[in-house]
């Protein structure tokens, strides 16, 4: 079911960037403060890291976000496929890979920010026509917001790591989707779920979901750490960042 529901995605694709009424408009050549992400090349062949969206009663979300290695090693593709998007007037909706992942409680917030190792922020937003200068985790800025309900895409991005090692690696942390105001409505965590993958320090991995001494990332402690829906009320006191 898996492989056909993959395939539905693949063949599904819809890339359409489209910001929400309002919304800065993205500034070309906007950097990191240490430059622009660095196209990556070493990716081991066949490894495919998956995120399933839980079934929440909070969120009516359901799919999975899969992301594997390209067979010239180079970037990642991806294909996503999810249903269930609350209203359309609290879109465009967004989804980016987050700096770390889920913990065992499911609190969105713990994620922290957008993956983003070469340090640019979140504003501008991202220009999908200069997609190195983009955080590394901007998917959706990359490679276009939500369209529709079913939403089936697929994208290769050329500037994301299979491989453990890399501030690139995207194994270890998490999808997170939102609001068009940036409110949290569902998360999930990237487990392995075909093919090897080996870190700088020996450690792997085997494709059965389960990581073989891998440990979250370090926290990048800036970004988007924005509001969760939970139970149609966004949960109060949390900390807040413009996405």
């Amino acid at each position: 079911m898996y492989s056909a529901v993959l395939a539905a995605a693949l063949t599904g694709l819809t890339i359409v960037n489209a910001q929400a009424p309002g919304a800065p408009v993205p500034v070309p050549g906007v950097t990191g403060q240490l430059g622009d992400a660095t196209i990556v090349d070493d990716n081991l062949a066949g490894v495919t890291y998956t995120a399933f969206l839980p079934n929440s009663t909070t969120s009516d979300l359901r799919g999975f976000v899969a992301g594997t290695s390209n067979a010239n090693g180079t970037g990642v593709n991806f294909a996503i496929s999810v249903s269930g998007f609350p209203d359309p007037s609290l879109g465009p909706f967004m989804y980016h890979i987050h700096d770390q992942p889920v913990p065992a409680n499911g609190n969105c917030t713990a994620t922290l920010a957008h993956l983003d190792p070469y340090v640019r922020g979140e504003k501008p937003p991202c220009d999908p026509t200069h997609p190195e200068t983009c955080q590394s985790g901007d998917l959706s800025g990359k490679h276009g917001n939500v369209t529709g309900d079913p939403f089936n895409t697929a994208f290769l991005d050329l500037y994301l790591s299979t491989h453990q090692g890399p501030a690139s690696f995207f194994g270890n942390r998490s999808i997170v989707f939102h609001t068009s105001n940036a409110t949290r409505l569902t998360c999930a965590n990237f487990t392995l779920t075909s093919g090897n993958s080996t870190s700088s320090n020996g450690t792997s991995s085997s494709g059965n979901g389960t990581v073989v001494g891998s440990t979250p990332p370090a926290p990048f402690m800036g970004g988007a750490a924005t509001a969760f829906v939970s139970a149609g009320a966004i949960v109060a006191g949390l900390v807040a960042f413009l996405l």
